[in-house]
């Protein structure tokens, strides 16, 4: 996985330009680098998972930073502060759409590159790994003439894709769409974008107040981030509008409880909140390489308690040249309200937070995060250890009544706690050794740094 660079002949420009389509190429979201006394660490996040790619030696870090910064457009005389930019190239044929983001930290610039991909966006709805049952309520929820929809999970959890391909579902020429974004992700031909600057004023409270003379039907909001954009959000849903936007939060529930704290008074959300679509990012099965194995008692009893099937058979890693450790790409894991009329009348009639989750979770309208990601494992789209590391399953309703099969769950998350701990001492281990060797490799004159075309 590691790659070397020869710093002492190739120019940072092609170095950078390298490392960007490479990236991109091999599906990476994200490139980290990682100041160091004495040395900067490149790393990259395939599907969810930071990998070490390369390492810079400390005699060429700042020209490195510089020309991101350069291409990005930030103050490159500004270290101090945090910044942001932006770039936008087309290298070897790839068009890159990327964010930077720079951070001072105690030892140097640590600098963040994050890789947009729009091409499940284009996509369309159908292929965002909905189950069946789950694609029929966000069809039901999209086609209301007004209401609010939300779509939420932690950063880097897909919301905004999930946003994008909801709009482009409603991208007609009959239908006035605004957006008010920060940044904007996405450009599409056809809907009124608005980007935010809250340097002038333009935040996402005052758009709004604009946009609803601009006549749309649907708006959508990038994210609520506090108290008056919520209030003006839920306003504009009652009021002849479908509103779209996202929060982070990690259920459906989590989602109502958030919107009453933020003063969002209980008969409006009743008579506003149309959905939720909860969701989280797991890595997906190598289709040419996973194999199949027999599940181990607790994995049946979690199975049997969830969606009551005898699974004795599930998919398991092997690993190929297709893929990085069994996996290949990632697949969303999906909690999809529908707000009924029982939940708007708790809702108005302000009954208790466990009344309202009976009605959300108890009465089997819903598909829960867990068992949306164990009929993915059952399919073979993705793994048990994932869907493990994802979701709290002690939380859920069926299993919190079963102490047995708590115990073993929190058994084997402490087996793979310390699977895990394992991996990254070898990880740190074969680092050190590389950044000895590299040591040994690099060393250059003066005149060699001033050399560089930066």
């Amino acid at each position: 996985m590691m790659r070397t660079f020869d710093f002492a002949k190739m120019p940072i420009v092609d170095i950078i330009n390298e490392i960007l389509v490479d990236s991109s190429k091999r599906g990476a979201s994200d490139i980290h680098f990682d100041p160091y006394e004495d040395h900067l660490l490149i790393r990259i996040r395939i599907d969810g998972v930071l990998m070490d790619y390369a390492s810079v030696p400390d005699a060429y870090r700042d020209y490195l930073v510089t020309r991101i910064k350069t291409i990005s457009k930030m103050n490159i005389t500004e270290s101090r502060l945090p910044q942001d930019g932006a770039i936008k190239e087309t290298l070897e044929g790839i068009d890159l759409d990327l964010r930077v983001s720079s951070l001072p930290v105690s030892t140097g610039e640590k600098i963040v590159i994050r890789i947009l991909d729009y091409t499940r966006s284009m996509a369309g709805l159908d292929e965002l790994g909905f189950s069946e049952e789950n694609y029929k309520k966000v069809l039901e929820m999209i086609g209301v003439p007004n209401g609010i929809i939300l779509v939420t999970g932690a950063t880097g959890s897909g919301k905004s894709t999930t946003v994008y391909s909801m709009l482009q579902h409603l991208n007609t020429s009959a239908t006035n769409i605004i957006t008010v974004e920060d940044p904007i992700e996405m450009d599409i031909t056809g809907i009124n974008q608005v980007q935010t600057n809250s340097k002038i004023g333009l935040t996402f409270a005052t758009a709004l107040r604009s946009i609803l003379r601009q006549d749309p039907n649907i708006i959508m909001i990038g994210e609520i981030r506090d108290t008056e954009t919520a209030k003006i959000a839920v306003r504009a849903s009652i009021t002849g509008h479908l509103v779209l936007s996202t929060l982070h939060t990690n259920t459906a529930l989590n989602t109502i409880e958030r919107l009453i704290d933020m003063d969002v008074q209980r008969y409006l959300l009743a008579s506003a909140l149309e959905g939720v679509i909860s969701q989280k990012l797991a890595r997906q099965l190598c289709p040419h390489c996973k194999v199949k194995r027999k599940t181990s008692e607790y994995e049946r009893m979690v199975f049997k308690s969830v969606l009551n099937k005898d699974i004795d058979e599930i998919y398991d890693t092997e690993g190929c040249e297709h893929c990085h450790d069994g996996y290949s790409g990632r697949i969303a894991i999906h909690e999809v309200l529908r707000i009924d009329q029982d939940i708007r009348d708790a809702l108005s009639n302000e009954k208790s937070k466990e009344e309202i989750r009976r009605l959300v979770y108890g009465t089997g309208h819903v598909t829960t995060m867990l068992q949306d990601g164990l009929e993915k494992v059952v399919e073979g789209l993705t793994t048990f250890e994932e869907i493990l590391k994802l979701i709290e399953l002690e939380d859920d309703d069926k299993i919190s009544s079963n102490s047995e099969l708590k115990e073993a769950i929190m058994e084997q998350k402490e087996n793979l706690m310390a699977e895990e701990r394992t991996q990254g001492e070898y990880m740190g281990q074969r680092e050190e050794n590389t950044n000895n060797e590299t040591d040994q490799k690099n060393i250059y004159s003066y005149e060699d740094v001033e050399s560089l075309n930066i």
